[in-house]
């Protein structure tokens, strides 16, 4: 991978490495956009449906289109087959930024469209559990944020894909790394998302619908990347599955 990006860095004019940056700050701002409506999804602090669309009959029915298409994308883009197409008409550096920007739009368009569906699961009372389940819930977030910081958020965001080309350096490929959460559990990203969309204190039947499409997704998900990663890495990668857990620490091996 690193040749294919020096030869590209090499034939790529100023100009072109310029735009190729601006869209990779772009996609990168777009996408934490996106997230962040996610999290204002599932804290209740977003209007439902600030954005009309033709009903399919039902809000439920609505919701689980609209997160099943989202994880169709984000699913899609992720697999190698899906990215050698797409570097076939664009730049490399910038496949990954393109991933961030359209889970970014995707994200805020499925935010928007999202319906409200009457009913309430359930609603904590007491105020030391409501409060326990917002810190729970807060910290599932900020633990999905400093998990990417604990492999590279800027390789994750294409940040420094961008970066590099636009210096016409070479971008070695990241080394496969245990630090921080990584040395205990295989997902810490997935756990801290599974996390924010559980541990609420009201849980409406508009929310339930939410959580539970991005449970199926992040395990299905993971389902194909763990693969991905089996066959990339080998041996070193198994070892670590017998090492580490997939979203709970394993702390004693």
């Amino acid at each position: 991978m690193s040749e294919v990006v020096e030869q590209s860095n090499k034939g790529a004019s100023g100009i072109g490495r310029f735009i190729v940056l601006v869209y990779g700050v772009i996609g990168y701002f777009l996408g934490v956009v996106g997230l962040v409506a996610i999290v204002a999804l599932a804290s209740g602090l977003l209007p439902i449906g600030y954005l009309a669309m033709p009903s399919l009959g039902s809000p439920i029915l609505d919701n689980v289109v609209l997160v099943v298409l989202w994880g169709l994308v984000h699913s899609v883009m992720a697999r190698d087959s899906f990215k050698s197409v797409l570097t076939r008409f664009i730049p490399e550096p910038a496949e990954r930024p393109t991933y961030v920007l359209i889970a970014g739009v995707t994200s805020l368009l499925m935010v928007g469209l999202w319906q409200q569906v009457p009913g309430i699961i359930w609603s904590a009372q007491a105020p030391g559990l409501v409060t326990f389940l917002w810190i729970m819930f807060g910290f599932g977030w900020l633990y999905t944020l400093a998990s990417t910081f604990a492999i590279n958020h800027f390789d994750l965001f294409g940040l420094r894909q961008v970066y590099l080309h636009f210096q016409k350096q070479p971008r070695a490929p990241l080394n496969f790394v245990k630090r921080g959460m990584y040395k205990f559990s295989r997902h810490p990203i997935q756990t801290g998302v599974l996390i924010g969309v559980w541990f609420i204190p009201t849980m409406t039947a508009t929310h339930l619908i939410l959580s539970i499409g991005f449970t199926v997704y992040i395990f299905i998900g993971l389902w194909f990347e763990e693969k991905d990663l089996v066959k990339d890495i080998g041996e070193p990668y198994e070892q670590y599955r017998r090492e580490a857990g997939m979203f709970l620490p394993k702390f004693f091996k």
